[in-house]
């Protein structure tokens, strides 16, 4: 099977390719490079350099005969999509409809579409389910749902399958600071650096921390499912506070972590944790990466490339 990954040369995009071409599928990948790295994608892939939001797509859908499509291209950034809502609905929004457009045309069989806890705003019962109402408090959040209900509707006008997996805060290597999971590059990057570790608020907001290896092989169990159309949270079930965050990586780096106190952002969730029971029992994935593990490694990683001294 011939499978289109977009934001490819991206974090979490990266880490699926490198899955897939593990199980010798024949990948494709579609990035722009705003965000990614062409040093990211597996030389096994085919690489195209294409905007989702401007660029006709068609032409490359139908002379790479795409079966699916994992779509991860995406603005990821809370603040950012708060200065600028119109640039956060390109992407997300008409970004989404035009690969949806064009695997329609083209005779795709299945997209897999990455969402984020976002969607579902500040909840009231934790960990979230993914039954609860989606009530985003970030134009992210709304442009991420907003793109999930097009899925849906393509599927009942079109026939296209999807799955929407709805990512909690990932991190690991290849990451750069924007995104969700972004604050533990920051603070990896401040502690090689020598630099307290910026914390917004009190300290006390949590996050459901997972890491990108994991999330690659929920996208990979999810593009061999016999089941369709469904939507799973893909996260630990924990809720780790950002102040011990700071603490776990400074532990994993082996050096002090001073941290330092900075208002709270505005948008941003105070607790976040995903119940990920639903893909445990659909798609038999579970989460194998110790937090402290994946710190470790996101932190050697940096180490390697000489960010570590």
């Amino acid at each position: 099977m011939k499978i289109l990954v977009t934001g490819g040369a991206g974090f979490i995009g990266s880490h699926i390719v490198d899955r897939l071409i593990a199980e010798n599928c024949a990948v494709v990948v579609v990035d722009d490079l705003s965000g990614g790295l062409l040093a990211n994608v597996n030389p096994a892939a085919r690489f195209y350099r294409l905007d989702i939001a401007r660029d006709d797509l068609g032409p490359l859908f139908a002379a790479e005969k795409i079966d699916f499509v994992i779509h991860q291209a995406a603005q990821t950034s809370v603040p950012k999509s708060l200065a600028a809502p119109d640039d956060d609905c390109a992407v997300n929004v008409l970004g989404t409809v035009r690969i949806l457009e064009a695997s329609r045309l083209t005779g795709v069989k299945r997209i897999i579409f990455a969402s984020t806890a976002a969607v579902y705003g500040a909840a009231a019962a934790l960990p979230v389910r993914e039954t609860a109402a989606g009530e985003p408090s970030s134009f992210y959040g709304l442009s991420k749902l907003a793109a999930e209900k097009y899925l849906e509707l393509y599927r009942r006008l079109f026939g296209l399958e999807y799955i929407i997996l709805r990512y909690a805060n990932v991190y690991g290597e290849r990451q750069g600071d924007a995104g969700e999971g972004g604050v533990v590059s920051i603070f990896a990057r401040r502690l090689a650096a020598g630099q307290p570790l910026d914390i917004f608020g009190d300290g006390g907001q949590t996050r459901d921390f997972i890491y990108a290896g994991d999330v690659a092989e929920a996208n990979y169990l999810a593009l061999v499912s016999p089941r369709a159309d469904a939507v799973y949270n893909i996260s630990t079930g924990t809720e780790t506070s950002v102040a011990a965050l700071a603490a776990l990586i400074a532990a994993a780096a082996g050096r002090g972590g001073e941290t330092r106190r900075l208002p709270a952002r505005e948008g941003d969730i105070y607790r976040s944790c995903l119940d990920n029971r639903a893909a445990l029992a659909a798609l038999g994935w579970r989460p194998r990466t110790r937090l402290e593990d994946g710190l470790a490694a996101v932190y050697r990683s940096l180490a390697a490339v000489g960010g570590c001294r």
